[in-house]
């Protein structure tokens, strides 16, 4: 069976539908989103709509979807002090998201465990033990290790940090973070998502898609919207 694992869209629609192009070509069965499906993109909506749409497709909550959720002004406030490009995009589409779809976001769960053939499929956003933990491709192994020591999933997949990577552990346990649909941090800021081939002698596959599309429409499209920094923010998009 083939998994298309998407995470980090971001309401970046134009990047999402390529994606989903490519996993439909590439025959994925299911879909796994680890969450982050709106925020700081263009049409917050459609990205959300579309994914809670997709068939046979597990979906879990990420950071900024709880941002969306619990959102108030000392959400606003503490973010600003950390970011202030992400604090006034959330602020925008905090405005735009509908209650419906801010409802949609709020049941997700943070976590679940999916079985394929066997395989114990362990869905997070961040890590096993934060949502918004960072696991990057250069993080101390031992770290690693942590964050993964208190589940017993033979798989462990996570997004968050917008960079694909992977991680074998000494126990035998795999992680490997699936990169970022809707705003990439690889060089080229082109989608990235992980294609899971599952064996029925429970062997797995592993393959990380780059995805070409127009970044440069969707860049123009973010400067264009109606908050501060979006001409900085509009950046994150096209390599530099």
């Amino acid at each position: 069976m083939k998994i298309g694992v998407i995470s980090d869209i971001h309401g970046n629609a134009e990047a999402l539908n390529n994606v989903l192009k490519d996993i439909e070509l590439k025959g994925a069965e299911k879909i796994f989103c680890l969450g982050d499906l709106a925020m700081g993109g263009y049409d917050p909506n459609y990205t959300i709509e579309k994914i809670f749409s997709l068939k046979n497709c597990e979906i879990i909550q990420g950071n900024t979807d709880k941002l969306i959720v619990d959102y108030n002004n000392e959400v606003y406030n503490d973010l600003y002090k950390k970011d202030p490009l992400m604090a006034n995009a959330l602020k925008l589409d905090v405005v735009e998201i509908t209650d419906s779809n801010k409802q949609r976001l709020k049941n997700l769960p943070e976590q679940k465990e999916v079985d394929v053939y066997g395989v114990n499929f362990l869905l997070c956003h961040g890590s096993p033990r934060k949502q918004n933990e960072n696991l990057y491709p250069d993080t101390d192994i031992k770290i690693v290790e942590e964050a993964a020591r208190n589940t017993n999933a033979d798989i462990v997949l996570t997004g968050h940090t917008h960079m694909p990577c992977g991680f074998t552990l000494n126990d035998g346990k795999i992680i490997v973070n699936a990169g970022s649909v809707g705003r990439s941090r690889t060089k080229d800021k082109m989608p990235v998502y992980l294609l899971i081939t599952v064996n029925k002698d429970k062997t797995c596959e592993f393959e990380h898609r780059r995805i070409i599309y127009d970044n440069k429409k969707v860049s123009k499209i973010i400067e264009e919207r109606d908050f501060e920094f979006s001409k900085e923010f509009s950046k994150l998009y096209i390599e530099e």
